[in-house]
């Protein structure tokens, strides 16, 4: 089949968001205003537990977003963040915030909109993106030079059945983030119960003092663990390999060399703020991001859930790109378990992290695949038109 050029204006409108105002915004409700962190760097929607802000008030009515619209990022809220693009999950009632850009296919004939989530998430079209925004730190792009991108596609048909193939790796991805989100779950409720609720094994016989447990101490930050700042690493210098490169959204990338060893705790540092990630193997922390250098009086298990309940983004220490002062985190109070509980939540909460790994190291690899897939799909470099589709993608 024959590729053609495009530009993105031959069948796309671009929308701009509404400006909710923000005294109307609370930690929860039934509408969830969007930004460019529930973007991720590849693209692709997020939801930020903890993390999120709901809109309590009227609203224009063209701005909730349906299923399976699709949005794109038009403020680098976080590094590699400007141009993703995502589409709106079934669950779920989701504003359109003025950073983000809806994209309306105008001419259907011309164009899919499941293609077109691919288009906004390839090299190609990221880069135009990047190279005609505007800003020094924070950068920023419009409507009307999104739609100035130009591109090939297929005729319509070889476009749903690059799509369908390139959402296949993505269903897959899908199902294991969701047995991810339910282990994860569980590990978080005990957490919880026995370190925030202090319901913890044999809680019934150990004495109080003021609130805290015999053996237990209030304490700062930094007596239970040290963060460090990573590591720059630019681009041009990685060399491929299976370490995995965090930066403050988490993985960014491969490398064959590690700087930390695992297992290891990160955290944002700067760009995006309190998202924690749990490492299980040797790592390569970036610039942009905090590692735990010292685990001095928890475990790395404790030490991840401890800092994921701490909502570190509320330190934010800058002006334009948020900023997270070590400094100011090493002296928050917290409270600092008696050893022997800790140990015994390693063992009960490690074997859910074992099936995680497995999850997302089958994740991995399959996003690796679809990867490498992307751009031989994208170029017409490997012909899918002769797939059968299934009768919802042929429309």
């Amino acid at each position: 089949m024959s590729w053609r050029e495009l530009q993105l204006s031959d069948g796309i409108h671009v929308k701009h968001g509404f400006a909710f105002k923000g005294e109307y915004f609370a930690s929860s409700g039934e509408y969830m205003v969007l930004t460019p962190g529930n973007f991720l760097e590849k693209g692709g929607f997020r939801v930020r537990d903890g993390k999120e802000r709901f809109y309590h008030a009227d609203f224009p009515e063209d701005y909730l977003l349906a299923e399976g619209d699709l949005i794109v990022a038009m403020t680098e809220q976080g590094e590699g963040l400007l141009g993703s693009a995502a589409r709106i999950p079934a669950e779920g009632k989701y504003l359109h915030n003025q950073r983000l850009g809806l994209v309306q296919v105008v001419n259907p004939e011309l164009l899919d909109k499941r293609f077109l989530y691919w288009v906004f998430n390839s090299s190609p079209v990221r880069a135009q993106i990047r190279a005609t925004a505007t800003g020094a730190k924070v950068k920023h792009t419009a409507p009307e030079r999104i739609k100035k991108v130009r591109f090939m596609a297929p005729e319509l048909r070889e476009q749903q059945a690059v799509a369908f193939v390139l959402d296949s790796y993505d269903d897959l991805i899908a199902t294991n983030q969701r047995r991810i989100a339910l282990l994860e779950d569980a590990a978080r409720r005990l957490y919880r119960e026995w370190f925030v609720q202090l319901r913890f094994p044999g809680h019934e016989s150990v004495p109080l003092r003021d609130g805290v447990p015999e053996g237990w101490r209030r304490d700062t930050l930094d007596q239970a663990l040290f963060l460090q700042r990573g590591f720059d690493l630019p681009n041009g210098n990685r060399v491929p390999g299976d370490v995995p490169v965090y930066a403050s959204t988490g993985v960014n990338g491969y490398h064959n060399v590690a700087k930390v060893d695992g297992p290891g705790v990160v955290t944002g540092r700067s760009g995006t703020l309190g998202a924690v990630h749990y490492v299980a193997q040797d790592f390569w922390p970036l610039n942009t991001s905090l590692w735990v250098k010292e685990f001095r009086a928890v475990s790395p298990l404790v030490a991840y859930f401890m800092l994921a309940e701490l909502g570190l983004e509320q330190f934010n220490s800058g002006a334009s790109v948020p900023t997270l002062d070590r400094k100011v985190a090493h002296q928050i109070p917290v409270l600092i378990p008696e050893r022997n509980v800790v140990s015994a939540f390693d063992e009960r909460v490690q074997p859910l992290f074992h099936q995680v790994q497995i999850l997302r190291k089958s994740n991995e690899s399959t996003a690796q695949a679809r990867d490498r897939l992307l751009p031989k799909l994208m170029s017409g470099q490997l012909n899918v038109s002769s797939i059968p589709l299934p009768d919802e993608v042929s429309v």
